[in-house]
């Protein structure tokens, strides 16, 4: 008789509720044991990306660590069986601390007033938990207003910054014992900030609690803070010299946040899911965590390759069907909206990337968000820290360090894929840049000049913000075809072929079709007859420089070349054919 499957534990994020439901688990107890081993740390920042297991963990810790009331349900059963549970030492700390619990994921507010009332909501109900603290005599008649005020949600919100530290005071009166505080997802209502243009408030409201529940609070036994990211210590983690910070650069918790390839195999052998372990690996592995990926299998404790395990989830519970899970778990528009408006250098590195090659980056700890458009190493560090990009190799420092980095898997690529065709797909610009696309490939030369000017006039401004770097529109388009075309295309960008280096060469897999050489210009001068002059010469380039030789080696005959001059949202094209 066939044993009964364990239900995949799709969307769920309680630990309790995980354990007692008879969900599938990939044991992640001892996750607790490693942080009483770093018993030092006053308060530890581990900051992953979506999707992670972050929530699942947290709520782990408060059911492990949380003195329990004769009223409540027991804990202790939930961690029988797990590996936590052969180590004495660390089951001696089960349910000996009053827990303060806290989660921002769901605080994705469009603007302040309603930020602010949510975190009101999830202050006022972890208060609400812990309210037979009311029926005692241990708070003053002051103390029990407040409380009573954060409840009802009538207090200031200089209460309410300081509700942390005044809750830490109330549970370490009523048990004479320090408090563990955990907060998951901490920075969720701070990334809508950002987007919603209310980053100063959250950042200072986000300052008050914290610092107050955090730094210096001597009810304090231990802090754990989940996120995404490591926000900048000026703005949100100010003097917080007893915060203990491990991102994905440190190889402490490496393999306890997502899963690794044991876990992985176990999964899909239990359900017996037919699967080829190198495709799985190339969907949704990939993860670098902790030092230099030293290759799958290996031991070291310093480094760690990591699968993202939500896609992982659905991935069994689709029967071993492969898809983009991961990325459709949110809409993507930061991340959309920073690379769209990069400088052309970060668009001609997303060339490189979405061809399977690497980029060398500074990427930092620290993420400064006023930073992101401005500076493409803060935008490359937060892509690596949110799960889009990993590293190939990078040096052996934390903080901050030179890495070589590259997407993860194909899912990331797919996902980047359907983020740039969106570019120029949204309203009436999709039928125009299908027909530009059709027309590139067919040779149609006077339909191509048409469609394409037409393009530049509706897309310029979305890729240009400053309107007289044409550059960006180039390289923006090159991204366009890679997604567009890459079916039945190789797209090559500045390559070299010939006596020189061309802009855009497109080399069809059918050698029969019509294979394109583009060479991009722009061009300052008001004088149009001036500018058909340098249209000519961008197109003379491509014949004196030979560019053609890149598609006759791969056995194209049928070959058309445009040598295309900007000038704000003018353009003049010259063509050629052979």
């Amino acid at each position: 008789m066939n044993k009964k499957l364990r239900p995949l534990p799709i969307g769920i994020d309680s630990f309790s509720d995980l354990r007692n439901g008879g969900y599938y688990y990939a044991d992640k107890s001892l996750f607790i044991q490693e942080l009483i081993d770093a018993g030092q740390s006053k308060v530890t920042l581990i900051p992953r990306p979506r999707r992670f297991g972050k929530t699942l963990n947290m709520t782990m810790l408060k059911c492990f660590f949380e003195n329990e009331r004769e009223e409540s349900l027991s804990q202790k059963a939930l961690f029988e069986g797990l590996a936590i549970s052969q180590y004495d030492y660390c089951m001696k700390h089960q349910k000996q601390y009053p827990v303060i619990f806290l989660t921002f994921k769901e605080i994705k507010s469009s603007n302040w007033i309603s930020c602010y009332d949510k975190l009101q909501q999830s202050i006022a109900a972890e208060f609400e938990r812990h309210n037979y603290i009311l029926q005692s005599d241990v708070l003053t008649l002051q103390q029990k207003k407040d409380f009573s005020c954060i409840v009802g949600r009538t207090a200031s919100q200089a209460v309410f910054e300081n509700s942390l530290k005044d809750l830490s005071l109330y549970l370490q009166k009523y048990y004479n014992s320090k408090v563990v505080i955990l907060i998951d997802e901490y920075d969720s209502p701070i990334h809508a900030g950002f987007l919603s243009n209310y980053y100063d408030e959250i950042i200072s409201f986000m300052r008050g609690l914290l610092c107050g529940g955090l730094k210096g609070n001597t009810n304090l036994s231990f802090g754990v803070l989940t996120g995404i990211l490591r926000v900048a210590r000026e703005s949100i983690f100010s003097g917080m010299n007893n915060l203990d910070v491990h991102t994905l650069l440190s190889p402490a918790y490496a393999d306890k946040f997502g899963l690794i390839e044991s876990e992985i195999v176990a999964l899909l052998q239990e359900r017996k899911i037919t699967y080829d372990l190198d495709k799985v690996r190339s969907w949704y592995n990939g993860y670098a965590v902790g030092g230099i990926p030293i290759g799958e299998g290996s031991t070291s404790p310093y480094t760690a390759k990591i699968y993202n395990p939500w896609s992982i989830l659905k991935f069994a519970q689709s029967n071993g069907s492969f898809g983009e899970y991961w990325a459709n778990t949110s809409d993507n528009k930061l991340i959309e909206e920073l690379v769209q408006r990069s400088a052309e250098e970060v668009k001609i590195d997303f060339e490189r990337i979405l061809t399977g090659k690497s980029v060398k980056k500074t990427i930092s700890e620290d993420i400064i968000f006023s930073s992101l458009e401005k500076n493409a190493d803060a935008l490359w560090s937060f892509l690596v820290f949110c799960g889009y990009l990993t590293w190939k190799s990078r040096e052996p420092m934390q903080i901050k360090c030179e890495a070589e980095l590259i997407a993860p898997n194909h899912e990331v690529i797919d996902c980047f894929n359907t983020l740039i065709n969106r570019w120029f797909t949204d309203s009436k610009g999709d039928s125009d840049y299908k027909n530009l696309l059709i027309s590139l490939k067919s040779g149609n030369i006077s339909l191509f000049k048409e469609r394409f000017i037409q393009s530049i006039l509706e897309h310029f401004s979305c890729f240009d913000t400053g309107g007289k770097t044409p550059e960006r529109v180039y390289h923006a388009y090159v991204l366009g075809m890679l997604v567009a075309l890459s079916k039945t295309h190789v797209i090559k960008s500045n390559g070299e072929a010939g006596h020189g280096r061309y802009d855009v060469c497109i080399i069809p897999h059918d050698k029969n079709q019509v294979g394109t050489i583009i060479e991009f210009k722009a061009f300052n001068l008001e004088d149009d007859k001036t500018m058909k002059l340098a249209a000519s010469a961008a197109l003379a380039q491509i014949e004196e420089k030979q560019y053609e030789v890149e598609l006759r080696k791969h056995g194209v005959t049928k070959i058309v070349k445009y040598g295309i001059v900007f000038k704000g949202k003018k353009v003049l094209i010259s063509h050629a054919s052979t």
